[in-house]
């Protein structure tokens, strides 16, 4: 959310920025509803002030009602006072739809995008930073997609999830079930033991408030999973950021105590709205998928440096788990609502000779924080709080790139060195083996 007066008072500089992402700011319509909020605002205080008075006034001489006088109601100072008391509510009334008025021209209004991104709407105007390792499983032998991986290995089951959910959904059977919940404790680990982060086990179903709060709402609507159970509305996650972000709204902090480092595995829900024909096969655009989330809160002077050190935290996920990546900082036109600079992890896909996004790393300075109103106390002032937010990884998509990158010659999939704690096997064989030692068999 922006402040009104901010964005009024950069005027012609805001309507460039917003133009830079697709966005045309009204400003006539955002001067008049101030201006109408503003009145509101000092109607009612001026009809406060009035009312109080007339109290006042009334207790020190103690006056007899009208009918006690015999005169005219409208002389009455209790009669006075009622109609005053009316007209207070009825100004305190028009204030709430003026503000409301005001406010969702606001919530339409994305962030300011950061005026060092490069211009463009999409990925071919992303700016490469980096890339790590050369891309690992090319190769007419090693170009074979997940999904056929998957299939071949029986861990994936696309046709057991058509038949349960429809399109857009997967089952992980045995050996690739095993390898997401290790995934999921390796990532926890890693980010909790040495990245700082503090875990949480959050809601899955929030409220509208919360999902305005970061965001998602009013704009992405038809893009969520909605509920309404005996009357209450509510709305699946699409993301850990939503109930981790929001953990922190209308409260005030402590200067002390940010960054706060925050990290969730939760279940991602998603429509995909407008992305039907894309990516139909495997497991990279699903409904429901599992992710593990990061997300921090500090002060807005710290947030580039915080962004770096987020995007760093992401990029050992990918070295820990041997995968080649590269790092690109997206264009103007490319960046999510809340975010006003934005770097994606994007993973090397073999088998669609891609590099593909697998994490998105955002700043979105103090947008959220007035959105959710989340403070913190600096000296003797209350300012307002900026945050971060990066995938830290999708399970799902990582599973991809561990399947395309490790395939071998002879048909098996070798895992990274740092998920065998955690699988007990390095090698993934057709037909759901794996190269665990057998058990010893009780005699």
């Amino acid at each position: 959310m922006h402040d009104v007066r901010e964005l009024i008072e950069a005027g012609p500089e805001a309507e460039r920025r917003l133009a830079r992402r697709g966005h045309r700011l009204d400003l006539d319509a955002l001067r008049t509803a101030h201006r109408l909020r503003l009145a509101a605002v000092e109607n009612v205080n001026g009809l406060r002030a009035e009312l109080k008075k007339a109290s006042r006034g009334q207790r020190q001489t103690g006056q007899p009602s009208g009918a006690e006088t015999g005169r005219a109601p409208e002389e009455d100072p209790r009669e006075r006072n009622r109609l005053l008391r009316r007209q207070v509510q009825t100004a305190e009334a028009a204030v709430r739809v003026a503000e409301q008025d005001l406010e969702q021209l606001l919530s339409t209004v994305p962030n300011l995008p950061s005026d060092d991104l490069p211009d463009g709407f999409g990925e071919k105007e992303a700016v490469e930073v980096r890339r790590s390792g050369p891309p690992r499983g090319s190769g007419p032998l090693l170009g074979r997609h997940h999904a056929d991986l998957g299939e071949r290995l029986g861990i994936l089951d696309s046709g057991a999830a058509a038949k349960l959910s429809g399109a857009r959904f997967t089952v992980s059977r045995g050996p690739g079930a095993l390898l997401e919940r290790a995934l999921v404790s390796l990532l926890l680990d890693l980010h909790t033991r040495s990245h700082g982060y503090t875990e949480y086990a959050v809601p899955h179903l929030v409220t509208r408030e919360t999902m305005t709060g970061t965001g998602q709402l009013p704009k992405f609507e038809e893009d969520l999973f909605a509920t309404n159970v005996g009357g209450r509305e509510m709305f699946l996650i699409p993301t850990a950021e939503v109930p981790l972000t929001n953990l922190v709204a209308r409260e005030v902090l402590d200067e002390r105590e940010l960054p706060l480092a925050m990290t969730a595995r939760t279940p991602c829900y998603r429509g995909e709205a407008g992305s039907y024909g894309r990516d139909t096969r495997g497991i990279l655009r699903l409904h429901q998928f599992e992710k593990v989330e990061l997300v921090r809160v500090c002060r807005e002077e710290d947030a580039p440096d915080q962004l770096a050190l987020m995007l760093r935290h992401v990029e050992e996920c990918m070295r820990l788990l041997e995968l080649s990546y590269r790092v690109v900082l997206l264009p103007a036109g490319d960046i999510g609502f809340s975010a006003r600079k934005t770097y994606d992890v994007e993973v090397w896909l073999p088998g669609s000779d891609s590099y593909r996004e697998i994490s998105s790393v955002s700043d979105c300075g103090t947008f959220q924080g007035r959105r959710a109103s989340i403070r913190y106390r600096a000296g003797g002032s209350r300012r307002t709080a900026a945050t971060l937010n990066g995938s830290g990884l999708p399970i799902g998509r990582t599973v991809a790139a561990l399947l395309e990158q490790g395939q071998q010659e002879d048909g098996s999939v070798l895992l990274p060195e740092a998920l065998a704690a955690y699988t007990g096997f390095r090698r993934l064989l057709p037909g759901g083996q794996t190269d665990r030692a057998p058990s010893p068999t009780a005699g």
